[in-house]
């Protein structure tokens, strides 16, 4: 029996590295400059109402991505509590975006091949 804290462990390890491609993603994929807690209910949506990570994570990862120049950020006033700082993802963010959506599709690809029971019986049927 797997212990719930493992199965915890391994997730925020897993998503640790996830954070910054799918927030490169989200903004790639958003005409508009985006504010932290739009980013926050966009993946809270598309996850159904349980993200894999929790929105106060996402915050640092972004400070981080706009430090290395992937996003750039402005600063704007807001009418209904502190100003809000508004992200995009620069051109050099789409190119490492680019880049490690390709490693991500390799190595979703080759984990596949052993987590996935249909896979290894179809692999298994054309080498036979």
């Amino acid at each position: 029996m797997v212990d719930n804290s493992t199965a915890r462990k391994f997730q925020k390890e897993l998503n640790s590295g996830l954070v910054s491609l799918v927030l490169l993603t989200v903004l790639a994929a958003s005409d508009d400059d985006l504010y932290g807690y739009e980013i926050a209910r966009r993946l809270q949506r598309a996850s159904e109402g349980e993200p894999l990570f929790k929105e106060g994570t996402i915050y640092p990862v972004l400070r981080a991505l706009a430090a290395g120049g992937l996003l750039a950020s402005r600063i704007v006033p807001s009418y209904s509590g502190p100003p809000r700082r508004y992200y995009r993802i620069t051109e050099q963010g789409r190119v490492v975006l680019a880049g490690w959506l390709d490693a991500w599709r390799t190595t979703r690809d080759f984990v596949n091949q052993f987590t996935e029971p249909q896979r290894r019986i179809d692999g298994a049927a054309r080498r036979g």
